[in-house]
């Protein structure tokens, strides 16, 4: 599993007019190439009245799907810039479909390789793109008198707080750097000096928001 990667939130749609064509930028979060395929099918089925729906993907952990079509455009003008931003982005397991509707003025293949580039970069910016980071969650058990200080330790930490139960002891899911488990432990045992039980939980991806 990698450390970390990139990725988008989930689905997005995005609207920009260039030259009086419209071009709809479709964004989803995949992890097979079926998946992809069953999105840009979708999505053409929606604009079946569109002069081209164009498409691009990325999928694995080592990049090693990666598909562009022009859907009728002039070769290289499309899915390929739609696929290089997307490489460019860093983003994995991603798939786009740019939507257009001819407006009556060509654009020359330069202004279709910006174009195309400029709808699929603000369709990942109007979605939003992830950091997953790879986590250990911590399961860390103390009794209530210790409440109060552990939540105020933890807002002014490294950690982050995956969830809290409140049973016959209170139990925080923390999540974990892999190589900072040890001081985490030390970090909670003498907080509650030694009064806590931990124990190592699942590896779970942490994802949060990247800025544009």
């Amino acid at each position: 599993m990698l450390a970390h990667y990139y990725t988008v939130k989930g689905y997005g749609e995005h609207e920009i007019i260039i030259q009086k064509s419209r071009f709809i930028s479709y964004v989803n979060r995949i992890e097979t190439e079926e998946e992809a395929q069953a999105f840009i099918q979708a999505i053409k089925k929606k604009h079946w009245d569109a002069t081209h729906n164009c498409s691009a993907y990325i999928i694995g952990e080592h990049n090693h799907i990666q598909k562009a079509n022009d859907d009728g455009e002039p070769s290289g003008t499309a899915g390929v810039p739609m696929l290089e931003v997307l490489k460019k982005r860093q983003v994995k397991n991603t798939v786009v479909v740019v939507t257009r509707y001819f407006g009556g003025i060509k654009l020359g293949a330069g202004g279709l390789i910006r174009a195309y580039g400029k709808s699929t970069s603000e369709g990942l910016n109007h979605t939003g793109v992830v950091e997953c980071t790879l986590m250990r969650v911590m399961h860390a058990k103390i009794d209530y008198t210790w409440v109060g200080k552990i939540e105020n330790e933890l807002r002014s930490s490294i950690y982050r707080v995956k969830d809290t139960h409140y049973l016959e002891n209170v139990e925080f899911e923390i999540f974990v750097e892999e190589g900072q488990k040890l001081a985490f432990v030390d970090w909670m045992t003498e907080l509650t000096n030694g009064q806590s039980t931990i124990k190592e939980g699942e590896q779970l991806y942490l994802e949060e928001d990247v800025k544009k």
